[in-house]
């Protein structure tokens, strides 16, 4: 059958091949396995993780920034990151703090730089990294210490950090599949010109299927129904988080962050989705659950 531009659409199995999931699947096959290992293991090993990810993230971050013609304060960035993530593994009690000092520290710098006239992008986009990659980010470590924090069994959290990446990552899985072999309809061409609403659909599906399983295995003090809905609403977040870092970087004008991860770009291309899917699954369970 071919389609009103005049092209033949190619079979399913070639369009998966042409859009990259042979290089997809060998990532997720390594990785997932190690994010277990890691996350199971837990203290500095998975803190040291977390940082790794939002250093790299926030640099692919502030390159785009710099590529919009801002000059962010990256030093005062990575290091305002990192102190978050290491304050939050000390189950957050000057996260404030850091979070203050941060904000008056880029400011004072900006004081004494000699050129003016983009005083305040340059602020904003150097708080905006912070608070975008490095205190969302550091979730993942909050919510791997969410147990001490309660005072309930310690390998919970190891379960729910590998909740939220199993989920984000169905979600992804499920809504690249769906869209290459059924995507027809663009989705919001402005900003992500190759994500459908076939593909949406299909990852909040998927998600929602997952988050079902994982009540039967990861998550065993969730019941079926609680699992399903926390599943679609993390799929809902997942494609808004991967929507907003494709904002950014068409508004930057560059395609992917990096070419770290074959198959997936950068570290922030990977973990854009996790950034939004972290916040909402540790305050599902520290409010709600736990």
């Amino acid at each position: 059958m071919t389609p009103a531009g005049g092209q033949e659409r190619l079979p399913a199995w070639r369009r998966f091949l042409k859009a990259g999931v042979l290089p997809r699947a060998a990532v997720i096959l390594l990785g997932v396995p190690c994010l277990y290992l890691i996350t199971d293991r837990g203290g500095l090993f998975f803190l040291l993780l977390v940082d790794l990810i939002i250093l790299l993230g926030l640099r692919e971050f502030y390159v785009l920034m710099k590529a919009k013609g801002y000059e962010p304060f990256e030093a005062l960035g990575y290091f305002c990151s990192l102190a978050i993530s290491w304050y939050a593994w000390h189950l957050g009690a000057v996260v404030p703090l850091i979070l203050t000092a941060s904000l008056l520290a880029i400011m004072i710098r900006e004081v004494f730089r000699k050129e003016v006239s983009q005083s305040l992008g340059h602020m904003a986009v150097t708080v905006f990294g912070i608070m975008y990659v490095g205190w969302l980010g550091s979730h993942l470590i909050l919510l791997r210490q969410l147990p001490e924090t309660l005072h309930v069994d310690e390998s919970i959290g190891a379960r729910l950090v590998f909740l939220v990446a199993l989920l984000t990552w169905a979600t992804d899985t499920a809504a690249y599949l769906f869209g290459v072999a059924f995507g027809r309809h663009k989705l919001i061409p402005s900003i992500s010109p190759n994500k459908t609403i076939e593909g949406a659909i299909g990852g909040l599906f998927g998600a929602a299927l997952v988050g079902w399983w994982l009540t039967h295995s990861v998550v065993p003090f969730m019941t079926p129904l609680a699992g399903t809905i926390l599943g679609f609403f993390v799929g809902c977040m997942a494609q808004l988080g991967d929507l907003v870092e494709s904002l950014i970087k068409r508004d930057a004008g560059i395609k992917d962050t990096a070419e770290l991860i074959p198959g997936h770009g950068g570290v922030l291309d990977r973990f854009d989705s996790m950034l939004f899917t972290a916040p909402v699954v540790y305050y599902y369970f520290r409010f709600f659950i736990l």
